[in-house]
């Protein structure tokens, strides 16, 4: 609201305030990134959007197949936090400038809203990945992925591979359940 009196417009307003959350928001990002502790997590992160690819390829889940995937993953919950941050600003726009009561109550009350339309944005973008639009348009998602990903070693890779069979075997079982 402080930019409020120096902007006529609302749209600009809106930019603006959207500018400076998704700003913090990288900004906050990138700055964890150099804990030790986060950069090791961001390892594992890495290792588990490798091991998923591995998995939709339908190749092995070994740390030699899983090895040769990239750590950007398209339906990644970073580029879910991306898209909501866009989505949120596009939403926001239609809002106009309200009193300040009103505008935080409205960025509270619409999370769901926003958050469902970034949802169904990523199962879009997933769906039609092959389309060059749709590779455009996720490409600053995946570009993010690099301040929360890195490259893993091969215990991580152990790690998420384990992980993933426990889920499938998980799913399996829940799958066998409902037909009985």
């Amino acid at each position: 609201q402080f930019l409020d009196r120096y902007v006529e417009s609302d749209i600009v307003s809106n930019v603006i305030e959207g500018g400076v959350r998704l700003t913090v928001f990288l900004v906050y990002i990138w700055g964890v990134g150099f804990i030790p502790d986060i950069r090791r997590v961001f390892a594992y992160h890495g290792a588990e959007h490798m091991t998923v690819k591995a998995h939709e390829a339908k190749d092995p889940l070994d740390v030699t197949h899983v090895r040769k995937y990239s750590t950007a993953h398209p339906r990644c919950g970073t580029a879910f936090l991306l898209v909501v941050m866009v989505v949120s600003i596009l939403v926001f726009i239609w809002l106009g400038r309200p009193p300040l009561f009103w505008r935080i109550l409205s960025r509270v009350v619409l999370i769901p809203v926003i958050a469902g339309l970034a949802y169904e944005i990523i199962r879009l973008s997933a769906r039609f990945q092959g389309n060059p639009l749709v590779r455009i348009i996720t490409a600053p998602s995946l570009m993010l992925q690099m301040l929360t990903t890195r490259q893993p070693d091969d215990d991580q890779i152990e790690v998420a591979i384990h992980a993933m069979g426990t889920t499938l075997a998980a799913d399996e079982a829940a799958e066998h359940d409902e037909t009985i």
